[in-house]
């Protein structure tokens, strides 16, 4: 779908309107007790359900980070635990979060159905499962809104979470001042995968442990969600991380779904108009695998989210 000029410049002004009156530093919004700003406690949303959600940091945009299947907001909090077994992670200063924290506003969330990095279930309420990009985009509004979290944000999503971030970036274009996807799942996994491939990857989904409301994603829903939504009426400062230690989806009896997996991140990185990083170092959680090189890509999208700001503002 075409975007009037017209739209897309008033979309853009307040984009930068948002973005300049804290671009150099102000304080972004925010409440705690000991008057830091941080927050790190449960919010209500519409409807009565209450959201985990932890902030830091001042400065705008504020970075919002969305986790992975089941992965609670601690997936940005820690790392991967030296020697520890696989899987095993553990809190550090080095992890994503705390690192942007010095440098901008930035938040995560415990999704619906998440679990902790000690495999417990978050206190965020349970909803009946599967969800779908457009649940996850709503309650992404909701949750940054009941914590008094105003845009634009600077969106990173994480596998499952880059379906709901990017759909969210074609609903709410205004409110996005940048994307970054860390080995991110997208549409076009339907059509890099075999049929064979897809049909037993979303069979293999859906049959996830439903117990205790535990996350199932909606990857068929999520993409007519996503395919439905406007295109981005302009692109805006991307940064795609692509894994490059082989994994697979271990689906079908056709071979690997690695090569699927790379081209789907190829044709991502193009529909963003996204510098694509390739030479990652890690496995399929980058984030926690490659903490400073997360964290440095989201930054460099904050200074050119920070740098359009100010030149639409002159």
């Amino acid at each position: 779908m075409r975007i009037a000029r017209r739209s897309r410049a008033r979309r853009r002004a307040a984009l930068a309107a948002a973005l300049a009156v804290v671009a150099v530093g102000c304080a972004a919004p925010g409440a705690s007790a000991d008057g830091s700003g941080d927050i790190d406690r449960t919010v209500t949303l519409p409807g009565g359900r209450g959201v985990h959600v932890e902030c830091r940091g001042t400065g705008s945009p504020t970075v919002v980070l969305v986790s992975g299947t089941g992965g609670a907001a601690d997936e940005w909090t820690h790392v991967a635990a030296p020697g520890g077994p696989a899987g095993a992670l553990e809190p550090s200063a080095s992890a994503v979060l705390p690192r942007l924290a010095s440098y901008t506003r930035v938040c995560a969330y415990d999704r619906p159905g998440t679990l902790l990095a000690d495999d417990t279930p978050t206190t965020s309420t349970p909803v009946p499962q599967p969800t779908s990009a457009r649940d996850g985009a709503d309650d992404l509004r909701a949750v940054m809104a009941a914590a008094g979290e105003e845009g634009p944000y600077v969106l990173v999503g994480a596998s499952w979470g880059a379906m709901i971030t990017g759909l969210y970036a074609r609903t709410h274009p205004a409110q996005a001042a940048g994307l970054v996807t860390v080995d991110g799942a997208s549409p076009h996994l339907h059509d890099t995968l075999t049929p064979e491939q897809w049909s037993d990857w979303t069979r293999a989904v859906r049959a996830m442990p439903k117990a205790k409301g535990r996350e199932v994603p909606d990857y068929p829903t999520s993409i007519a969600e996503l395919r439905a939504a406007p295109a981005l009426p302009h692109p805006v400062p991307a940064v795609v991380l692509t894994s490059d230690h082989p994994w697979d989806l271990k689906v079908g009896t056709t071979g690997s779904t690695w090569p699927a997996w790379l081209a789907a991140q190829r044709r991502l990185a193009d529909e963003l108009h996204a510098r694509h990083v390739t030479r990652t170092d890690s496995g399929h959680g980058i984030a926690v695998e490659q903490p400073r090189l997360v964290a440095d890509a989201i930054r460099e999208v904050v200074d050119r989210a920070r740098a359009e700001a100010q030149a639409h503002a002159r």
